[in-house]
């Protein structure tokens, strides 16, 4: 499985290094208003997947990209579970997952 993340990824005791290369969700910003202070806020939307490799493989990639992907990507992109699941360490760090998570089909 090819690790488009930035992280090692442990899944029930297999180590997935990173690739080098990760998969990033382009974002769309829209200006909105500014605070009185000055500040500026603007409103984000998803765009388009970027960093996919031009061939068909299994990926692990992150969770905001996963649910980004279309359908076709069921049972060949997946994302750690970091849910009630999780393995973590004494301060609530992450340190295994124990499933993993894909596209829904429907």
């Amino acid at each position: 499985m090819l690790n488009l993340t930035p992280h090692a990824i442990n899944v029930n005791g297999v180590t997935y290094e990173p690739s080098g290369t990760v998969a990033r969700v382009e974002m769309e910003e829209t200006f909105v208003c500014c605070l009185d202070d000055g500040t500026q806020v603007i409103s984000r939307k998803p765009g388009k997947v970027v960093g996919l490799p031009d061939y068909e493989t299994t990926i692990l990639v992150s969770s905001m990209v996963l649910d980004a992907l279309d359908y076709e990507w069921t049972c060949r992109a997946f994302a750690p579970d970091t849910g009630s699941t999780a393995i973590r360490d004494n301060q609530g760090r992450i340190v295994a997952v124990t499933r993993l998570v894909t596209v829904s089909s429907f």
